[in-house]
């Protein structure tokens, strides 16, 4: 009974050692390459643009003060209303004002008289001091009154003028063609000359500004690339659009006026002004907007799209390759602006490299990956 037993025993462990030594049916399975998608790179031309935040401001804006004092008689516009150039906004208690064109026209035939006076005494004298009838000294008396009396006219005929404008202004009128705002007087109110509260405003909005500010780095930047060809502009002009907060773009284009001289010393930037066209009253004063600003035209460029480009460690900006040989290289780049969906780059990348846009998430620099042409979506690893 025994023998049976360890006889049992050493057929089982043949038959396990045997079992185990077994390598035709204990294989490897075969490594899988993932699958990648991939664009080449090729030399292109794009057209450089530069989103900035900006501030509508008005084409013309004029503070109406009025320029003597009085009673306020009438408004004569509504407020909010399109008014002319020329056009009475106000009407002044005139009473005050004519009173004293009358009181300025009395002084000036007073004075007239005078000179008159003078004139026909310094006649005589003058012909009464060839036959010695009267003194040199009272000669030069007379001719001196004449001249004084003669000045008083001019005096007096100014003082005229100066109340007759007085009286022009109790008609306040607008200096610009435009839309009136809100009125800060009203019927009866007693206004003073240069006070300091406007009556009203009125703004000429179309055309219209648009202050935008750029960092004086890229605006420098940009007028070197010009200068040196890098950036070609369409007939050395540069056009611009405008996008609202919710997205929308306004349906006009404008144009860049002009550039301040001088750079904001808190915030480093420069102040551009371009200026829209605005017929149906859409963009009003103090709306913040984001301009789009069509700088100009640069050829031979590589743009790679954003999500190939990630940042490391160190902030800096680094895109995944496949080689020649189909392995992953990691590779460090240099953006400078984004255009459409796609960075510019400047340098880490040549014409011809083969950029991975898709299926990163199942590679890593070193590993052997299989291309796809772009637009490709990750699905299975095929084996190789």
């Amino acid at each position: 009974m025994q023998i049976k037993r360890k006889f049992a025993v050493i057929g089982l462990v043949s038959i396990l050692f045997n079992g185990g030594c077994d390598d035709s049916k204990n294989t490897l399975p075969h490594p899988v390459v993932p699958n990648v998608g991939v664009i080449t790179l090729q030399a292109e031309s794009a057209n450089i643009t530069s989103k900035l935040p900006g501030r509508i401001v008005p084409f013309e804006i004029a503070e109406i003060r009025p320029q003597v004092g009085g009673i306020i008689l009438s408004r004569q516009f509504q407020e909010g209303s399109r008014v002319k150039a020329g056009d009475q906004l106000y009407q002044i208690d005139p009473a005050p004002l004519l009173a004293e064109l009358d009181r300025a026209k009395g002084n000036l035939a007073k004075a007239q008289s005078v000179a008159d006076n003078s004139r026909f005494t310094l006649a005589r004298f003058t012909s009464l001091l060839k036959s010695h009838y009267v003194s040199r000294q009272d000669f030069d008396t007379a001719q001196a009154n004449a001249k004084e009396a003669q000045a008083n006219v001019v005096v007096a005929k100014a003082a005229v003028e100066s109340a007759r404008i007085n009286l022009n202004y109790a008609s306040v009128t607008s200096p610009l063609s435009g839309l009136s705002g809100k009125s800060t007087v009203t019927i009866g109110a007693l206004v003073t000359a240069n006070q300091e509260q406007a009556l009203v405003t009125v703004q000429r909005l179309d055309p219209i500004y648009v202050d935008v500010t750029q960092s004086a780095n890229d605006f420098l930047q940009l007028k070197t690339e010009i200068e040196q060809g890098v950036i070609e502009q369409n007939q050395g002009q540069t056009t611009a659009l405008l996008e609202f907060a919710n997205g929308k773009r306004y349906a006009h284009t404008g144009k860049l006026q002009f550039s301040d001289l001088t750079v904001d010393e808190t915030t480093g930037s420069v102040t551009l002004r371009a200026i829209f066209p605005n017929p149906d009253n859409t963009l009003l004063p103090g709306m913040y907007v984001t301009a789009v600003l069509n700088e100009g035209t640069q050829q031979h460029v590589l743009l790679v799209p954003q999500e190939a480009v990630t940042r490391n460690a160190s902030g800096k900006a680094t895109t995944l390759i496949l080689d020649n040989e189909n392995i992953v290289q990691l590779r460090e780049i240099t953006t400078t602006k984004a255009i459409g969906d796609k960075w510019l780059v400047t340098s880490g990348l040549r014409p011809g490299d083969r950029v991975i846009i898709s299926g990163l998430q199942q590679i890593r620099p070193g590993i052997k990956a299989h291309a796809l042409p772009s637009p490709f979506e990750p699905n299975t690893s095929i084996p190789q």
